[in-house]
C-alpha cells in the first residue's frame, strides 16, 4: 500500500455492529409508527382481508385486544377505518355523524380500556356513502366542495366528542381544516389534534383498502377531481402551506414510497411534524414479494420504514406496525 492513500476510510465506522449504531444518523423506534386498523360489527370477529395478507377486521373487543398489543409494544397511536354496514351506508353518508356508529364506539371502547394510546380517525365520506366517494356529488357525478365540507365539520366533532384525540381529514376538500379548527375550538376541544392529509395523491395503490372498508364495488369514477395528480409536486406544497395556515399541527403524505420525494420537500420547506401513510398497494407489494420468495420481510419492513425516517418524517402509518415493532424490540 502506498502512502499516498487517503487517510480516511469510510468504511472504518462500518467495520463492527456497536460502531454502525453508534454512527447511524437516522433512528426507527416503535414510537414512531402508527397502526392503521379495521373496525367491524359483531362479537368475536377477525375477518382476514384478501388482498391484504395479515391483516383483517376486527369487531370492538378484537380492537380492544390490538389497543392493549399496541400498548405493549411501544406504539403510541391507532388509525382507526370502519367497515360500515351496508343497510347504514347513503348518498350523504349520514350515519357519520351518528353518535352511536361504528367509529365512535371503536373510540370509546379503545378509550375505556387503554386510555394512555393515542387515536387517530379518519374524516372522509367515503365508508359511509353508497357511491365510495369522499364527499356528497351532485347530479352530474361531481364531488362538491363547500356541503361536503359543512358535512366534515360534523363529522370532526361527533368523533372529537367519542374522545378521538387526532382528527385526520383524508377528503382533500378546499377549506376543511380550518372550518374543523374553528369548530373544534368553539365546542372546547382545543387540544384535539388535526393531522391534515395534506398531500393525497389520486393514487392506484389504494386498492387494497378500498376491499377492507368494502367501497371498492361502490366508486363511481374517480377521485381525480379532489386528490392530487400524481405529476405535480409543486401543487403538494401549496396544499400543506394552506392546511398549516388553517390550522393543522401536523401534516401527511399519501401514498409514502412513491412519493418520498414529496415528504421531504415538505419537511425541508415547513418544518413541520410530517407524516406518511404507507398505503395499502404498499403493503400487499412486500407481502406478495415474500410469498414469492423474492423478499426477507423483515429486512424490506425495516428498510422501507427507516426510508420514510430519513426523508423527514416524524412517522409512518403502516399495517406493518405490529411487526416492525416486535422486531425493533428484540
Amino acid at each position: 500500500m502506498t502512502a499516498s492513500y487517503p487517510a480516511l476510510r469510510l468504511r472504518r465506522t462500518r467495520a463492527s455492529a456497536w460502531s454502525r449504531r453508534l454512527h447511524a444518523e437516522t433512528v426507527l423506534t416503535p414510537a414512531d409508527l402508527i397502526w392503521p386498523l379495521f373496525v367491524t360489527e359483531g362479537q368475536g370477529v377477525e375477518e382476514p382481508i384478501a388482498s391484504l395478507p395479515g391483516v383483517s377486521r376486527w369487531s370492538l373487543d378484537g380492537i380492544v385486544a390490538r389497543a392493549r398489543e399496541a400498548a405493549d409494544l411501544g406504539i403510541p397511536c391507532l388509525a382507526l377505518f370502519p367497515n360500515t354496514p351496508s343497510h347504514l351506508r347513503s348518498d350523504d353518508g349520514r350515519e357519520a355523524l351518528n353518535p352511536d356508529n361504528l367509529m365512535c364506539r371503536a373510540i370509546g371502547a379503545i378509550k375505556d380500556a387503554v386510555p394512555e394510546i393515542g387515536v387517530l380517525t379518519d374524516v372522509a365520506l367515503d365508508p359511509y356513502t353508497t357511491h365510495g366517494h369522499d364527499g356528497l356529488v351532485d347530479d352530474a357525478g361531481y364531488v362538491v366542495n363547500d356541503s361536503t365540507a359543512d358535512a366534515l365539520v360534523q363529522q370532526a366533532l361527533t368523533q372529537a366528542r367519542a374522545g378521538s384525540d387526532v382528527i385526520a381529514p383524508s377528503d382533500m376538500m378546499d377549506g376543511r381544516i380550518g372550518m374543523i379548527r374553528n369548530a373544534l375550538e368553539a365546542e372546547g376541544f382545543a387540544n384535539v389534534q388535526i393531522m391534515a392529509y395534506a398531500a393525497k395523491y389520486a393514487s392506484a395503490f389504494y386498492g387494497p383498502f378500498r376491499d377492507a372498508v368494502n367501497t371498492r364495488g361502490l366508486l363511481k369514477g374517480d377521485k381525480k377531481t379532489y386528490q392530487m395528480d400524481h405529476a405535480n409536486a409543486e401543487e403538494a406544497l401549496r396544499e400543506v402551506a394552506l392546511d398549516l395556515a388553517e390550522g393543522a399541527d401536523s401534516v401527511m403524505v399519501k401514498p409514502g414510497l412513491p412519493y418520498l420525494d414529496i415528504i421531504r420537500r415538505v419537511k425541508e420547506e415547513f418544518r413541520v411534524p410530517t407524516f406518511a401513510y404507507q398505503v395499502s398497494g404498499e403493503y400487499a407489494m412486500i407481502e406478495t414479494a415474500v410469498a414469492a420468495g423474492a423478499a426477507d420481510r423483515d429486512a424490506m419492513v425495516l428498510e422501507t420504514l427507516m426510508a420514510f425516517k430519513r426523508a423527514g418524517c416524524s412517522g409512518v402509518l403502516t399495517y406493518h406496525a405490529a411487526h416492525a415493532a416486535r422486531l425493533l424490540n428484540a
